[in-house]
């Protein structure tokens, strides 16, 4: 009876790689960093942004996607590491924070990660004044550390409301 209860081993290996989690990898400041891939819905070539005055800094004004606008951020900026000049390689990342979308600038793109819930490490514990709950987790990637980032958790209320301000004056 037991036997029947009990997967055999080929069905619990696809429910395995059902399991595992798509990040999209990608580079900041030397380092790699991963977003889920469910919350992106495109990466695009860095292109045109028009500055918002009074903005924060991190927020590096709207752009122009086939006719939607999107606010933009500089990831970098906003996760308070030094100001990179744009290189050839650096893109910026569509995300769907429903009901908003937003655009934001790394570095490079590096690949598509599959990871297991039992390779995903839990956040290391930093003693900083800034809170790390935006570290989803840490996965190994070859030699590499990859940071898993939660975006949403990494924009407070100013953010928000910038993107949301932004939203409604494109719709009137």
């Amino acid at each position: 009876m037991n036997e029947a209860i009990e997967p055999s081993s080929e069905s619990h290996q696809e429910k395995a790689t059902t399991e595992a989690e798509r990040f999209l990898a990608f580079s900041l400041n030397g380092e790699r960093y991963g977003i889920p891939l469910l919350k992106v819905k495109e990466v695009i070539e860095l292109t045109k942004i028009t500055p918002i005055p009074y903005a924060p800094t991190h927020f590096k004004g709207i752009m122009n996607l086939r006719g939607q606008v999107i606010s933009v951020i500089d990831l970098r900026l906003k996760l308070k590491m030094s100001k990179a000049d744009v290189g050839p390689l650096s893109a910026i990342i569509i995300l769907d924070l429903s009901p908003l979308c937003l655009g934001v600038i790394v570095d490079s793109i590096n690949c598509v990660l599959a990871a297991e819930h039992s390779e995903i490490k839990p956040r290391p514990d930093v003693e900083s004044q800034v809170k790390s709950d935006y570290i989803l987790g840490v996965i190994r990637s070859n030699q590499d550390l990859v940071l898993l980032l939660d975006v949403e958790r990494t924009l407070n209320a100013e953010d928000f409301q910038t993107i949301k301000t932004q939203a409604q004056s494109k719709a009137a």
